[in-house]
């Protein structure tokens, strides 16, 4: 969840440093703070809370920092309020080990206490300062050096992190360790990076490695070195990052989520084409499925947490309506705790953006322990999930800044039909024809997409009237309750205006006691199975003073006669609905949020990777 840059070499690191921590702004944080060292020289070490903009008033000309090792750290909040003294770096008592962390240390308590006996004070109330001492502990105790020292104190811990520490006794040198937090290790020429994430270090270089947990690597000018617990050395293979440091920035637009909501056409028809020919032909050989897993599997479990948990709840109604396979979506963070049986047979989709969700990472793991095979629907190479995974079906959105997902989710959704579309071909209950059919009317979307982004202005002029809203409802039925929950989602996380999502007919059952003159009720209608169903909750809404927007299909033009303002997608194939249907809801959060005044891309008290619990 915070961000990590280290570097060492030839240059200065603190702007380099800088630069790379604004770079993972999008990330969430609420302190910031670099240390550099300059060879034998103590080192100097700047923490604020605040923005990195705070940080870089406090430092003044960055000229004034000279050293060419250092590492830097964004910071969200876990053990101890946002402050300049829980900022990271931490250090040891004197200095001989300063360090940062992404993750959390579930036993901190315990080692805190077992440094206070041996002598060791505490000035933050962060789990991070309890590691970085404890290496220092053992870095003493032992005189075995720093890999022998990272070594114990990680075996010690329990929990997670990204680790990276610089050695007052090992100028121009930094060490790293890695269990569940992500980290990836960039090399150009004789300069060596560390980062939380690509787009730190990717003005720099685009060759990578990705460390893998309970793995540990050392830096220096002209050499990156790998070890495994025992400290034994291993070799680890450069990875090319493909898109370049130009499409993780704005592009012109005001925020990273607009830029976003307007790159999904093209992510959208990227990913289809990944796995699509120009006969409308589905090929899944790129994520290792055969035609033989397919016909194996009798059960399908898909876990996601926050909207991948929303893209499982449209892909259950999509699968078994397409395969008649019985499917089961799992909230990861309570699915990783129940002692829920895992049927044989059962292919596990686990649907994460980043690849490093701690939930949904550890909730693959369980799958894997009880023997049944998983699929991961990652946009991340090379990502956690994507390596322990059986299978991957890699979605192309590009990077993905704002906190918010936009893109990630819309090709998530289509990684799903075309999935959905290839095992019903596969098991019997479609055609080749009709596979074919439903391929081709999966093309149209990207343009059907922009129809509806080229109309948004509309959007922005009934969301401005909302801005002082306190509460909004969306009502939906079947995959319509789906993508209510994903609007009323992005409606929550960047507006901060209270919103629920609610399966329309469940209103009844105590909900519509919520109505009052003149709240916002965003009815989705485009399943043609149950709209009369759902129009006459919208109705019975109204009736209670609820003021109606109606969001529906072309062609469905008697909304006009019930809500009080009306959004009209294009016409697809009704499986697919929900990709054209959560444009309109997304730039509802969007503008709502604009009206507000909140900091769209950066919202307050959240992440955008979610490496812990």
């Amino acid at each position: 969840m915070c961000g990590i840059v280290g570097y060492v070499g030839k240059d200065q690191a603190a702007p380099i440093l800088l630069e790379g921590l604004t770079k993972l702004e999008y990330r969430g944080y609420d302190s910031a703070g670099i240390a550099v060292r300059d060879g034998k020289n103590a080192p100097v070490t700047v923490k604020e809370k605040g923005r990195i903009a705070d940080l870089k008033d406090k430092i003044g000309p960055v000229e004034s920092i000279v050293g060419t090792c250092g590492i830097g750290h964004t910071r969200w909040a876990t053990h101890g309020a946002p402050s300049e003294t829980n900022a990271h770096p931490h250090h040891s008592d004197d200095d001989a080990v300063i360090g940062v962390h992404n993750g959390i240390i579930e036993n901190y308590e315990e080692i805190r206490d077992k440094l206070k006996r041996n002598g060791y004070r505490f000035y933050s109330q962060t789990d991070t300062e309890c590691i970085i001492k404890l290496v220092d502990y053992y870095y003493k105790k032992y005189g075995e050096g720093p890999l022998r020292a990272i070594s114990r104190a990680i075996l010690r811990v329990r929990g997670s992190y990204a680790l990276c520490l610089m050695f007052a006794d090992y100028p121009g040198e930094i060490f790293c360790a890695r269990n569940g937090s992500p980290m990836i290790i960039g090399k150009n020429g004789k300069d060596a990076f560390i980062a939380s994430d690509v787009p730190a270090i990717l003005n720099h270089t685009r060759k990578v490695y990705y460390i893998d947990n309970m793995e540990m690597a050392r830096l220096k000018e002209g050499s990156i070195e790998f070890y495994n617990i025992d400290c034994e050395p291993l070799v680890k293979t450069l990875t090319e990052i493909t898109w370049d440091a130009e499409a993780a920035e704005r592009g012109g637009f005001e925020h990273f989520m607009m830029k976003e909501i307007h790159e999904q056409p093209k992510a959208v028809e990227d990913t289809i084409h990944s796995v699509t020919d120009d006969k409308d032909k589905i090929d899944l050989s790129s994520t290792g499925l055969t035609a033989e897993d397919i016909k194996a599997i009798d059960n399908i479990l898909i876990i996601g947490c926050g909207s991948a948990y929303h893209v499982g709840m449209v892909a259950q109604y999509v699968f078994e309506d397409m395969t008649g396979i019985p499917v089961r979506v799992e909230v990861a963070s309570e699915f990783r705790y129940r002692r829920s049986p895992i049927a044989p047979n059962t292919l596990a989709i686990i649907i994460s953006q980043s690849g490093e969700t701690a939930d949904s990472l550890e909730a693959l793991r369980k799958c894997k322990a009880a023997g049944v095979k998983t699929l991961a629907i990652v946009n991340v190479i090379g990502s956690s999930i994507a390596r322990e995974a059986d299978y991957v079906f890699y979605t192309l959105a590009g990077p993905e800044i704002a906190v918010a997902t936009t893109k990630a989710y819309s090709t998530q959704l289509v990684a799903n039909d075309l999935l959905a579309i290839e095992f019903a071909r596969v098991r019997g209950n479609l055609t080749k024809k009709q596979a074919a059919a439903l391929v081709k009317e999966l093309k149209t979307l990207p343009d059907k997409i922009q129809r509806i982004l080229d109309d948004k202005e509309r959007i922005q002029w009934f969301a401005s009237k909302f801005a002082n809203a306190n509460d909004i409802f969306f009502i939906g039925r079947g995959l319509d309750f789906a993508t209510c929950m994903e609007g009323s989602l992005k409606m929550k996380e960047t507006s901060y205006v209270h919103s629920e999502a609610y399966a329309a007919g469940e209103l009844k059952h105590g909900t519509i006691s919520l109505i009052e003159d003149g709240i916002l009720v965003i009815g989705v209608c485009t399943q043609s199975e149950v709209i009369e169903k759902t129009i006459s909750n919208m109705v019975e809404v109204k009736s209670r003073g609820g003021y109606l927007m109606g969001l529906t299909t072309a062609g469905n033009y008697n909304m006009e006669d019930i809500a009080n303002f009306c959004v009209f997608i294009p016409k697809t194939d009704e499986h697919f609905t929900t990709s054209l249907a959560v444009i309109p809801l997304q730039l509802m959060g969007y503008y709502v949020s604009l009206a507000r005044g909140v900091d769209v891309d950066k919202p307050r008290n959240l992440a955008k990777s979610v490496t812990v619990e």
